[in-house]
């Protein structure tokens, strides 16, 4: 009778799946390889995707720390596992924060420059009107 003591004190994880841990982290598993596959492909990701992929993987982290920590004990996870997967955690989120506000600032620059194009402004390489007309290139021998 002395195993289910530990049940009844603790009556809402008896039903707890401890494999339920595993959909969430293949989940970021997979958000990892696509930051990686982005990381060392040629063509990369706009500011505002990677805002959106960290932005995932810290929804991710989230909900695996809730769950890490309501079945800590009754799925007996090791304290390094845990220590692990926060520390981990809050690198995303300190990634997140410089990637979306990089995201943020590259939309306000491409809006002002929206701006200035239907403004008829700022068209030029170093923000004068710009070269207008044609130009002849000379005849003859060079």
């Amino acid at each position: 009778m002395a195993p289910a003591a530990p049940a009844q004190s603790v009556p809402q994880q008896a039903g707890t799946d401890c494999g339920a841990i595993q959909k969430t982290l293949i989940e970021r598993k997979n958000l990892v390889a696509k930051a990686n596959a982005a990381s060392n492909s040629k063509k990369k990701m706009t500011p505002q995707e990677a805002c959106s992929l960290f932005g995932q993987l810290q929804a991710n982290g989230t909900t695996g720390i809730k769950w890490i920590t309501a079945n800590k004990e009754w799925c007996s996870i090791p304290d390094s596992f845990s220590e692990g997967f926060k520390a981990d955690h809050s690198k995303v989120a300190a990634i997140r924060t410089k990637v979306c506000g990089i995201a943020a600032q590259a939309s306000k620059m491409e809006a002002q420059a929206k701006t200035q194009a239907q403004n008829g402004g700022g068209g030029g390489l170093l923000g004068g009107p710009g070269l207008s007309g044609a130009f002849r290139m000379p005849q003859g021998a060079l």
